[in-house]
């Protein structure tokens, strides 16, 4: 009465599809703890509701299950037994299983060492990442009286906050409120945002706003002096503020290099690639071992250690990112312990520049606010039936209406017109004016081709309200941390204040608790490995490095489902246990192991929730469960190397928001 669907890598993803009437069943035993996802489909060809259950296998703890979704059959009579699933269903249904845990079977150090044979650095605090997030810690961490090393991947000018192009959001028109700007965050975020959270970073704003003005930061202004405020999708006030038009990241990034390069309790380390998190036995990050352009390594010491690594989008085809965003500071936190959050929900910006061949660069929500308009190559004008605010609505929104779109008319892009804004868009939008004259594309005349792209990493390294993770001496801020400001789906312009907010509040916290500690020797950290050396194959990195991106692209983008997601962790683990097994010698293999531990923790996520809900959308289960939760990754270290990760729910607090 029903097939079986193949075995799906070590995380083991077993699909059923039965069919039948009332009274056939299905059976399924599993000898350790599972969470199950049961669904029930209309029959095919129809428009009926979804049904679908949860359960949740704990060997020795047997008990009734309960629907999720409503309505719920009452000719279906599910039970559980302490780890046996039967179900009685009337109707074509799937079933699918993901363990509760994902077999890692990673390394804890991705290359020997010893810390005696490398020069050493002690400081403090150490801080891995030099944008908004990072070098606002590292400001506030020396202000506090504590010496400070910032390392950064390439040159401070280079990390991600440099391209962000649309703004900073904060509160400063009198017409506007910090409950405005919290509901936007709340409603935006679809149920997964913390109230708290939320409330804490939109009352800073206006702060954090003045301290990069303390800088010297230039934002642009009204003729009358006042800053120019611009208005983005999902935001009820022109609340943004913007540099240049659309280049405020680079005058952000501007003004903190030229401050972290002036304090005398900060010293800069460019083009240092940080290899792995150095651990005490008792778990405790203690230090950094990094190598520099020169293949040079170091061995950095501190008290306290925060990460601010940026996002990776470099997992993807088509990305905003720059070449760095590779995942780097996830991957790390995860070989030192540290849980991670939400990593399914990516965010795709839906307006990214496409010319084939060149690379995607973003076009700022900001022209959509000026009266940009979204058409296929017909020249229709598809956003006003996907939602009350056009190309306003929010990034999830658009994205999913340009995807389909793009489907709908077989084309590779859609179009965005400017020629009907009331501003000169070459005055307003110099930097994508530039950049489309170099093309051939004038802004004023010619539609410009655009498709979503991979924008921002929404789940991270899970923080509390000071950038703590669950890792003693470890700290995580930007967009690696998840603080669950954003919940589903990111709003336009909150990722620049949260990185300023939360970069001031853990750069003080890290600081103070370094003054309580010591600084531990590293001397004793030595860590050795043989890989087997005796390769008959040579793996092309380069090719394997295209080819996870293109797969992430296609199974885990805009949309996706299970049997897509299936593949794509049997085959992200089969190239994981093949660099795994090289020497892993270089920033390119370093940084393509760090790409595929992500791609997989984000992959396995993304199977887990069996639920449409912000940017993660499954056609499989295209709406909404009832309970909003979030997902957690939780390593387990055993014998020096990350054997498994655990998948735990966590509910999201009901907590409301206080009138002001």
């Amino acid at each position: 009465m029903f097939g079986l669907g193949s075995l799906v890598g070590p995380s083991v993803v077993r699909s059923q599809v039965l069919e039948g009437w009332a009274g056939d069943f299905c059976r399924f035993t599993q000898g350790r703890p599972a969470f199950a996802f049961w669904s029930q489909t209309a029959p095919q060809g129809s428009r009926g509701p979804w049904h679908s259950i949860h359960f949740q296998l704990l060997p020795g703890k047997p008990g009734p299950a309960s629907a999720r979704y409503p309505p719920w059959p009452s000719q279906l009579t599910p039970t559980v037994a302490p780890d046996t699933l039967e179900l009685v269903y009337n109707q074509s249904s799937e079933f699918s299983l993901l363990d509760a845990s994902l077999s890692l079977g990673a390394s804890r150090y991705l290359v020997p060492f010893d810390p005696r044979q490398v020069p050493q650095f002690r400081f403090d605090v150490l801080v891995l990442g030099g944008g908004s997030a990072g070098g606002t810690a590292a400001l506030r961490a020396a202000e506090a009286g504590a010496s400070v090393a910032v390392l950064t991947k390439g040159k401070l000018l280079e990390g991600n906050t440099r391209w962000a192009k649309g703004g900073l959001a904060a509160v400063t028109g009198s017409r506007d409120s910090f409950d405005s700007h919290a509901q936007d965050t709340l409603d935006v975020g679809c149920g997964l945002s913390d109230a708290n959270v939320v409330q804490h970073v939109v009352r800073d704003g206006p702060r954090a706003l003045n301290d990069l003005l303390d800088l010297g930061a230039r934002f642009d202004r009204e003729g009358n002096g006042d800053l120019s405020l611009s208005r983005e999708g999902g935001h009820s006030h022109a609340r943004i503020v913007h540099a240049h038009g659309d280049s405020t990241g680079i005058e952000i990034q501007r003004a903190l290099t030229e401050a972290l390069e002036e304090h005398p309790r900060i010293r800069t380390f460019e083009r240092h690639f940080a290899i792995d998190l150095l651990s005490d036995p008792d778990g405790r990050v203690v230090g950094v071992l990094a190598s520099n352009f020169k293949s040079q390594r170091f061995a950095f010491a501190a008290r306290e250690v925060i990460l601010a690594t940026g996002g990776s989008g470099q997992l993807y085809r088509e990305t905003t990112n720059p070449d760095l965003a590779t995942g780097d500071g996830l991957a790390m936190g995860l070989r030192s312990g540290a849980v991670q959050r939400d990593l399914e929900f990516v965010q795709f910006h839906p307006t990214c520049l496409y010319i084939a061949g060149a690379a995607r660069v973003l076009i700022s929500e900001i022209v959509r606010g000026a009266g940009a308009e979204l058409r296929d190559k017909n020249g229709y004008r598809f956003m006003p039936d996907h939602h009350p605010a056009a190309e306003l609505a929010p990034r999830d929104v658009v994205s999913r209406a340009v995807f389909e779109r793009m489907v709908a008319t077989e084309d590779t892009s859609v179009y965005l017109h400017l020629a009907g804004l009331e501003s000169d868009p070459h005055r307003a939008f110099p930097a994508v004016s530039r950049i489309a004259k170099f093309f051939g594309l004038d802004i004023a005349k010619d539609p410009i081709p655009v498709r979503p792209g991979a924008h921002y990493h929404i789940g991270g390294l899970a923080v509390d309200m000071d950038g703590r993770t669950s890792v003693p001496g470890l700290w995580a801020v930007g967009e690696c941390a998840s603080t669950n400001l954003h919940g589903a789906n990111r709003i336009g312009s909150n990722s620049l204040l949260e990185g300023l907010v939360m970069g001031n509040r853990a750069g003080r916290c890290a600081a103070h608790a370094a003054f309580d500690g010591t600084v531990s020797s590293l001397d004793h950290l030595r860590h050795e490995f043989a890989p087997d050396v005796q390769h008959e194959v040579e793996l092309n990195l380069d090719d394997l490095t295209y080819s996870l991106k293109s797969l992430m692209w296609r199974e885990m983008g805009v949309q996706r489902s299970s049997p897509a997601l299936g593949e794509a962790l049997k085959r992200l683990t089969f190239w994981a246990r093949a660099v795994e097994a090289l020497p892993l010698e270089s920033p390119r293999a370093w940084e393509l192991i760090n790409m595929l531990t992500v791609a997989r923790l984000a992959t396995y996520s993304a199977l887990g929730r069996c639920e449409s809900r912000g940017v993660h959308w499954r056609t499989d289960f295209p709406v909404p469960g009832p309970d909003a939760f979030h997902q957690e990754l939780v390593p387990n270290l055993v014998n020096g190397s990350v054997e498994r990760v655990d998948l735990r729910r966590v509910a999201v607090s009901e907590a409301q928001l206080q009138p002001e």
